[in-house]
């Protein structure tokens, strides 16, 4: 979805009306609203819309699987407050985890359009280029040094903006490069994963235990405190990235041509990618390091809705709907024993890189 405010006339009416036209451009409508237009890509609508009733199908499935079961209608009258035997499990124990579920995947999915789109590379993403090593390392520090249990989200995200302050100055010469940007995250995320293995060997192995937990990535024991932390953060965010979402139309331009019809490209990614790592940093701050999720829900929206760049809200409803899969996988499939939801967004991810790599091979080929 693109937006733009120059007035553009259409058959409902004249400029400055409100009301649908059909665009001129294949697959397009136009909404407008007085001096404002909004091109609507109608196949990204429907992508949206079925991403969304699935996503709302897969949390009730999620709340009513488990020990004991709930009938998917027990769990709609217990969220409609109208009072079950199962308000306790519904309501106390899985709604705050699945919900969370639903927010981190949305916030991963974003941060990863925003990265992706900026380096112009569908292998850039936060657990790529550093930013989820940073907050890893920052976060095994304050586990394995006896700080306090409260401490350890904030060290995190410290971490992650640390690792972003210095992946943009590594990578900011010549204007913030894509491929500059790509290979001095990479080197980041190399360097600080190296260092926090040096801590881990040499901290106590109960503390080293948990932080490898943390580092995996799992939703076990939280809820709508990390909820609301990552929630207040994309709520706050929301001017940005509506503006994100319209400026991504012109990461695709090389740097003259967007001179040319008078963008400043530089600024332009820089806020792009700015926005991107302080989401990606807040969401790993209150998950731990969860890989992939913010890999592949942008390119797999981007496919889906066949476009030319990852659509934002379509990456961020199946960065959630992924999440609250695997989060309801890792309760499930080897129950009672839980998995970590990053244990299985890694077995997504995993292949999916691999045919990623393959399929730029064949291109090159």
């Amino acid at each position: 979805m693109t937006t733009t405010q120059r007035p553009v006339p259409g058959p409902a009416g004249p400029a400055g009306s409100a009301g649908v036209d059909r665009a001129r451009l294949p697959g397009r409508s136009l909404l407008r609203v007085g001096p404002l237009s909004l091109q609507i890509r109608r196949r990204a609508v429907l992508v949206a819309t079925v991403l969304t009733v699935l996503l709302l199908l897969a949390m009730l499935l999620s709340l009513s699987l488990g020990t004991p079961y709930v009938a998917p209608a027990d769990v709609l009258r217990a969220l409609s407050g109208a009072g079950t035997p199962y308000d306790l499990v519904v309501l106390d124990l899985r709604l705050p985890r699945i919900v969370l579920a639903a927010v981190a995947g949305a916030a991963f999915g974003v941060a990863g359009t925003l990265i992706q789109s900026v380096a112009r590379n569908p292998l850039a993403s936060p657990d790529v280029i550093g930013i989820t090593q940073g907050a890893g390392l920052a976060a095994t520090v304050a586990l394995t040094s006896g700080a306090a249990a409260v401490l350890v989200a904030p060290s995190a995200l410290v971490g992650g903006l640390l690792a972003a302050v210095l992946l943009f100055a590594l990578g900011a010469r010549h204007g913030l490069a894509a491929q500059r940007f790509v290979l001095a995250g990479v080197a980041v995320a190399f360097a600080f994963r190296a260092l926090t293995e040096v801590v881990m060997l040499t901290a106590d192995p109960i503390d080293g235990l948990r932080a490898q937990i943390w580092l995996i990535g799992t939703l076990a024991g939280k809820g709508w405190t990390e909820a609301a932390w990552i929630s207040g953060t994309l709520l706050v965010l929301l001017p940005v990235l509506a503006w994100a979402g319209w400026a991504l139309n012109s990461t695709a331009l090389d740097d003259d041509t967007a001179r040319g019809v008078g963008l400043r490209p530089v600024a332009r990614r820089i806020g792009l990618a700015g926005t991107g790592v302080l989401v990606a940093a807040m969401v790993t701050a209150q998950v731990g390091a969860v890989d992939f999720v913010a890999l592949v829900a942008p390119q797999l929206a981007r496919r889906l809705v066949r476009a030319e760049r990852p659509p934002l809200v379509c990456a961020a409803l199946l960065g959630a709907l992924l999440l609250v899969l695997a989060d309801l996988a890792g309760r499930r499939l080897l129950a009672p024993t839980q998995l970590p939801a990053g244990v299985l967004t890694a077995a997504i991810g995993g292949p999916y890189l691999i045919f990623l790599l393959l399929r730029g091979r064949q291109r090159s080929s």
